[in-house]
Parts: C-alpha cells; structure tokens; sequence
C-alpha cells in the first residue's frame, strides 16, 4: 500500500489548497493563517489538524516535517489592483525559511500574475539555491476547470533534487489549461454569494482547489514512477 503524503499548508485561507491536495489523496498535517475568520472556517472543516497563526513567530525547527509544503503567499503587492505599488509585507521569504528548514520533497507556490516579472524569478532562484528542481511556472485561470469566471494565476511546483537528477512530473494535463477561457477575463465571482465581508475576502483570496487536486495527482503519479523505477 502507498504511503499518505503529508501536507503543510502555510497562508491557508479557508483550505483552498487543503481541500484540492485531500481530495488527490494527501492527508494535511498543520495550517498557518493569521486571518481570524478563515481560521474558524479552518476549525470547522479540519477540526483536527494543528494550527499556527503568525508565521513570523514560528520556530520551524519544533514544527512537524511534511512531504509537501504549499502556500500562495500574499499577493497584494503585486496583483494588478494595487498597480504595481508594493504597499504588503512580501512574505515569500518567510515561505522560504520554513522550506529551507523544513526540507519537504515538494513546494507548490501561487500568486497572482502580476508577479511574473516582479517575483517569480526570484522565487525560482531562491529554490534552487537551497536544492530544489524548479518547474516553468504556469498559468491556470479558474474557468479552465469549469468554474465561471476567468481569474488567472501562476501555479509552481518545485521538488528536492537530492540525487541531481530530474523528478519534477511533466504535468502535461494542466500545461494544456494554460491561459484558456480568456472569454471569461470580463467576468466577476460567481452569483449568490453572501454580501457579508468577512466571507467574501476569504472566497476571494481562497485558490481554486480543483488546480490544487490536479497538481497533487501530477505529484503522486511522479511519486508511483519514482518508487518503480
């Protein structure tokens, strides 16, 4: 029988990334979010699994490794809302330190797509420096996976390259969603949902779990090749 690939999840929001890599056949051992709303909606769906607020308070050394750390980290700065201006915390290099300490076999990163040209290279190179095997980023909107409304993102996935040898997975199903549905780039969040605002700021910072699950299976299949080989 496989083994259960355990998961972080740093930033968690309402468990957008939680939910996807669960529903693919990860099990979530620990959540970061210093958001009191999400936090209780975290509580309610994983009522069991240990929580940290700050993430700039967390001793990683003490916290429990994972195979899988996952985290879109903050992306206020570089969203096209805020116009370029660098008006958060970029807190990448807190995402960072708790992978360098960590040593988790694989990374997945999203942001926004204004941050091409201001981050990504950089989160890149700060990968591969302590080790890691970096993916192309990719950008996924939610309506390639059916969803009604275009909201693109960059998606990265980066593996530990312990024996120098290539191991991150040629996701190839979700390379051929990269910038689909462009029809939809008009288009708001889906009708219905609740006016109360604490909710929406967690609906609208949450990523899209489907991506999440499709990237999760991508990685237990790199998985399964690795131990047959």
């Amino acid at each position: 029988m496989a083994r259960v690939l355990t998961v972080g999840s740093l930033f968690a929001g309402i468990g957008g990334f939680d939910l996807g890599l669960e529903r693919a056949g990860f099990h979530v051992r620990w959540q970061v979010e210093v958001d009191e709303y999400c936090n209780r909606v975290l509580a309610k769906h994983w009522p069991h699994v240990t929580r940290y607020g700050d993430i700039h308070t967390i001793d990683w050394a003490s916290v429990e490794p994972v195979d899988l750390v996952c985290g879109g980290f903050p992306c206020q700065p570089f969203s096209h809302a805020s116009r370029g201006r660098r008006t958060a915390k970029d807190l990448w290099p807190e995402m960072r330190r708790a992978v360098e300490i960590l040593r988790p076999a694989w990374v997945i990163g999203e942001n926004v797509v204004g941050a091409a040209n201001l981050v990504l290279a950089d989160v890149a190179a700060d990968l591969e420096a302590i080790g890691y095997e970096v993916a192309p980023p990719l950008e996924i909107p939610a309506c390639a996976v059916g969803l009604d409304h275009w909201r693109p993102r960059y998606w990265i996935l980066a593996y530990a390259n312990t024996h120098s040898e290539s191991s991150v997975p040629e996701y190839a199903e979700m390379a051929e969603l990269q910038g689909s549905g462009s029809q939809f780039s008009s288009m708001g969040t889906a009708n219905g949902v609740s006016t109360e605002l604490d909710r929406l700021r967690g609906l609208g910072n949450a990523i899209v779990p489907q991506i999440a699950e499709m990237i999760g299976h991508a990685i237990l299949h790199a998985e399964i090749q690795t131990t047959v080989a």
